[in-house]
């Protein structure tokens, strides 16, 4: 998949194009499906298939009081479209200049001139240009005018607790939030993970035989709720089973709020220096206080029961 950050850098051969817009945040299920459905129409008409996002959510900007945290950071997006078999991404930066853009300067820029687009695949709340003053019966009769077709993307639905839910980024948020790890995976079409390197830590889990990598304040994607975890985490590559703690330990004093720690099942390295990505699979229990180290011990060892279960890795 070709990336490309400005529209002065997209190929002159790489169109015409069916396109599709969005911010593609944490590239779930939803946003699959449109993307295949997008390289259906690619392949049949022979076009491009591209999508069309931007370096950094639009309320960013326009407004941060109601800007959510993002699912994943812009190299994890990238990373993630580029296994939907996209042929190019344009990510676009969402500064004043770009938003101050009218429709008709959105489409020629963006749409005409840049991409040579032949068909567009937008939802039926989609909105563009300076305001959202830009509406799917807009775009039609723009693109009537500059020779590309609109089509309408049909809702993405996912199971849930009470039926079926369209398939978003807030929802997936409102999950990982609660905790609820292995609902929010359905809804992505993968477990969801974050990233960060390793630092030193407090050690403690050392001195209970649970020692730990301990990840930096710079993590790239969004931190569940606090509590315990079943998890898998790539190191170099590879992957490993993963028992996984985040929040402020109450047992002990002075602990950062939401510290993120993952104690590697039968596996002993030295990790500090090396960034590491933990795919979290089931929420195993809440951060408790103990009455002592005795009693965070056995707690400890009951988790890891419970954890290698869920894994399918026995004790060695």
């Amino acid at each position: 998949m070709d990336v490309i950050t400005s529209l002065e850098d997209v190929p002159a051969d790489l169109g015409p194009s069916a396109v599709t817009i969005g911010k593609f945040d944490g590239v779930h299920a939803g946003h699959r499906r449109v993307i295949g459905e997008l390289r259906t129409v690619a392949e049949t008409e022979g076009l491009a298939a591209v999508a069309v996002t931007f370096d950094r959510n639009p309320l960013s900007l326009l407004r941060p009081e109601l800007c959510p945290a993002p699912l994943v950071s812009n190299a994890q997006k990238l990373e993630l479209l580029a296994d939907t078999g996209l042929d190019a991404t344009v990510m676009l930066t969402f500064d004043a200049a770009f938003s101050a853009q009218s429709p008709e300067e959105f489409v020629r820029r963006v749409l005409v001139d840049g991409l040579q687009a032949r068909v567009v695949l937008v939802g039926s709340d989609f909105r563009f240009g300076a305001k959202g003053a830009g509406t799917v019966d807009v775009l039609r009769e723009l693109g009537a005018a500059a020779g590309f077709e609109v089509r309408l993307i049909d809702e993405v639905l996912a199971p849930a607790a009470d039926g079926e839910r369209r398939a978003s980024s807030t929802w997936v948020r409102e999950l990982l939030g609660e905790g609820r790890v292995a609902e929010a995976a359905a809804v992505l079409g993968r477990a969801p993970s974050i990233r960060a390197e390793v630092v030193g830590g407090e050690q403690r889990g050392r001195t209970m035989g649970y020692p730990t990598a301990n990840l930096s304040r710079d993590v790239e994607g969004f931190i569940p709720a606090d509590g315990v975890y079943a998890a898998r985490i790539s190191i170099d590559g590879a992957e490993y089973g993963a028992a996984v703690s985040i929040g402020n330990n109450p047992t002990f004093e002075g602990i950062a709020p939401q510290t993120v720690e993952a104690h590697v099942l039968d596996e002993s390295f030295d990790l500090y220096g090396k960034r590491v990505e933990l795919s979290f699979i089931e929420y195993i229990r809440p951060m408790n206080k103990f009455d002592g180290m005795d009693a965070l011990v056995a707690q400890m060892n009951a988790d890891e029961v419970r954890i290698r279960t869920v894994l399918g890795q026995p004790s060695t």
